[in-house]
């Protein structure tokens, strides 16, 4: 092999980070999330008192000190900064940049901190839809909590990565249907993707048009029959896991009525009723 092809190899070093480093390192920082000011705070405290130690966790950079850009360590450079106090930590530079889903800093990465770092939007409606999808696919009659119910981060890019474009104009048409018709907007993003993956050749346009305002509906279509559904839910006090579950139950009913030409007064998803598959196919015009 190639020297010049062999991959960069991580080098830890101990340096003295002076608030004017630290500053000079955040002017590179273009891939953190929005930091913390309680983690921050915390931080500064400790450096404050002369508690801070030094320990593997450190600063990690994807080159070199001089020019490297910042991949983990945010909050204790601002931390610095704001104790305007030097303090010797690990540098750990030629950090492979892919290695930013599994990094660890003063507060554990979400799903939503490593997509915002990817450069995704409305991150944390698009982890959790993620999550839900990987769920009804999983675990569709499951307890959704507890160890079995949680997905790393590498899982979650990983997920997102089969249908990228998917993902993203299912939280678009969250958002709408959790403006337009009180559904949880994880949920109508999590229904939606499911029966766009299920059908991605039917078209949707009709369907979203009748949800969205609800307007010229007979009295046995099932798009009323779900904005009914939905607002006679609207304030129920049950778990908020319970009723994502219940709304895309709902919502996927719904559309397999649609679908069928089947009409419907009434939709609901009864206690450990398990939630529907979506049919793969549209009914003929």
């Amino acid at each position: 092999m190639n020297k010049d092809t062999l991959p960069l190899v991580p080098r830890a070093r101990v340096v003295l980070i002076t608030p004017e480093l630290a500053q000079e390192i955040l002017r590179r920082n273009d891939r953190n999330r929005t930091p913390d000011s309680g983690v921050v705070n915390m931080i500064t405290q400790q450096i404050s008192n002369g508690d801070f130690q030094l320990t593997h966790q450190g600063i990690a950079l994807d080159g070199t000190i001089e020019d490297g850009k910042l991949l983990d360590g945010q909050h204790r450079l601002l931390a610095i900064i704001r104790a305007e106090v030097p303090v010797e930590m690990f540098v750990f530079e030629d950090v492979p940049p892919e290695t930013f889903t599994v990094l660890d800093t003063g507060k554990r990465r979400s799903g939503g901190d490593v997509l915002t770092l990817a450069g995704e939007k409305d991150t944390m409606l698009l982890a959790a839809t993620i999550r839900h999808v990987h769920l009804l696919r999983t675990m569709p009659s499951g307890a959704w909590a507890g160890s079995k119910s949680r997905i790393t981060n590498n899982e979650l890019m990983e997920i997102f990565r089969e249908n990228p474009d998917g993902f993203r104009d299912a939280v678009r048409t969250g958002r709408n249907l959790g403006n337009c018709t009180t559904m949880i907007p994880t949920a109508g993003a999590t229904a939606y993707f499911l029966t766009r993956e299920a059908a991605p050749e039917t078209p949707t346009g009709e369907w979203l048009d009748g949800l969205y305002s609800g307007a010229n509906l007979g009295p046995v279509d099932p798009r009323l029959a779900f904005i009914k559904a939905m607002q006679q839910m609207r304030g129920q006090r049950s778990q908020r896991r319970t009723n994502t579950r219940a709304h895309v139950g709902i919502y996927i009913k719904a559309w397999n009525a649609w679908v069928a030409n089947k009409p419907v007064k009434t939709l609901r998803l009864q206690k450990g009723e398990p939630v529907p598959k979506p049919v793969r196919i549209r009914f003929s015009e």
